[in-house]
């Protein structure tokens, strides 16, 4: 479970709350809130520090891979403070919070005050939906489902994104 998170925490994060949910169902949801978010968050870390590194201009070979300096300027446009609050409370919900990773990467945010915001946002989300995954006991087949019509629909958002380019 800790490998997963933290390969999520680092990337999509589509996995997420399948993992949880299944993971719910051997251990208690202490365990898996308070594991979860420590993977969870060291990825996000990682993830943060790459971030950085990739949109610190100082390698070129990197702007194949960065964003746009469009995109950032728009994300700090539209997300102009990734103060921990926010950050926070992006991570206590399900909603992404990629936007504002990508302003903290730009503003040279603290990696570790990051890592906090992340982990204390994750526990209290991580916490409920392995209480769910103990208490609902989703059947094995309904989270694989649950994760093809997720990975479904960001194959769709894309070809979307990409046909109105």
């Amino acid at each position: 479970m800790c490998l997963v998170l933290f390969a999520e925490g680092g990337t999509l994060s589509f996995l997420t709350t399948p993992t949880l949910l299944y993971y719910g169902k051997f251990q208690e949801p202490w365990v898996v809130g308070l594991a979860g978010s420590a993977a969870s968050a060291a990825g996000s870390a990682v993830q943060l520090w790459f971030l950085a590194w990739a949109l610190s201009g100082k390698h070129s070979w990197m702007r194949r891979f960065a964003p746009s300096r469009e995109k950032v300027e728009a994300s700090v446009r539209r997300y102009p403070s990734a103060s921990f609050m926010a950050l926070l409370v992006a991570r206590a919900t399900p909603l992404p919070d990629a936007p504002l990773k990508i302003v903290a990467a730009v503003v040279g945010y603290p990696i570790g005050l990051y890592a906090l915001a992340v982990f204390l946002g994750a526990l209290p989300y991580f916490y409920v939906l392995a209480l769910v995954g103990k208490d609902v006991r989703v059947p094995n087949w309904a989270l694989i489902v649950a994760l093809a019509l997720i990975a479904l629909g960001l194959v769709i958002d894309r070809w979307r994104k990409r046909r109105k380019e």
